[in-house]
């Protein structure tokens, strides 16, 4: 019987792919035996974790790029195809939050750091749509393939102190949704989009936020446990599942939805 969940002979970029949740996605992608595009900013992290991949009997290059810039991209997808020669699906992963982007309880809500605000939503708005128009004709080329975007409890629930990440999220989702329709229109069943919504992982950006140095959590990163059905944070590991089934053909007819990977976080009433 055919493996639908396999991707052998696909070829991912996954942007975003030098970050923690972006190594996950990355690894569950060669496990299932597809190749991938590590495509971030950080060059010495995208070399060596596409080293170790090819080292290790997979196959994986590094692309440098910056996901605001469409030249960057171009050239990132020039070298993706000059190495594999098609594209069968594109992992949404670079994205979210900065300290500029919070706004902390303390602060007055009518000074906010307007600026900052908008850089994030950019980041997670515009990083996931450039991307996108810049690989997508890449996948039409090939005929078939699947994009996945990363969207956030952040996207449906007000969550304090990260506007700029709320809006950019929520965008995300509205996205989503209407390029999946779009994409149907003009492809059929073909060319596919869909979203991931992890819950809580714990991550370079917003481990300061939920856990302390010392050990144990921040009243915050309490609140979320308390908030969270499971009581704990997620593994990055444990989105590997669900993204490899939207980017394999057992998902060929799912478009436009939105897969929480949450511990129950997204339907706990807090009761």
């Amino acid at each position: 019987m055919e493996n639908q969940f396999s991707l052998a002979g696909k070829v991912i970029v996954v942007t975003g792919g030098t970050g923690i949740l972006g190594n996950s996605f990355v690894n569950g992608i060669i496990e299932a035996g597809g190749a991938v595009g590590i495509l971030g900013r950080n060059a010495e992290v995208a070399e060596e974790r596409a080293a170790a991949i090819n080292k290790n009997g997979g196959k994986a290059v590094a692309l440098v790029a910056d996901v605001l810039d469409e030249a960057d991209l171009q050239k990132a997808k020039t070298k993706l195809l000059d190495t594999f020669g098609r594209l069968d699906g594109l992992v949404n992963g670079a994205g979210g939050n900065m300290p500029e982007g919070v706004l902390q309880n303390e602060e007055d809500i009518f000074k906010m750091n307007i600026a900052g605000m908008k850089k994030v939503m950019e980041v997670n708005t515009w990083g996931t749509i450039i991307p996108t128009q810049v690989f997508g004709d890449a996948i039409a080329k090939t005929g078939r393939g699947s994009i996945v975007n990363i969207s956030s409890m952040n996207s449906k629930r007000a969550i304090t102190k990260v506007l700029g990440y709320n809006i950019g999220k929520a965008a995300v989702d509205c996205y989503n949704q209407w390029f999946a329709v779009e994409l149907a229109n003009r492809y059929g069943d073909a060319i596919r989009m869909n979203a991931l919504a992890p819950g809580f992982f714990l991550t370079e950006q917003n481990r300061n936020l939920l856990t302390k140095p010392e050990g144990g959590y921040t009243p915050r990163g309490e609140l979320v446990i308390n908030q969270t059905p499971f009581k704990r944070f997620g593994h990055p590991d444990e989105l590997i599942g669900a993204l490899v089934w939207l980017l394999s053909d057992a998902s060929k007819f799912v478009t436009g939805s939105m897969i929480c990977v949450d511990g129950g976080f997204s339907i706990f009433g807090g009761v």
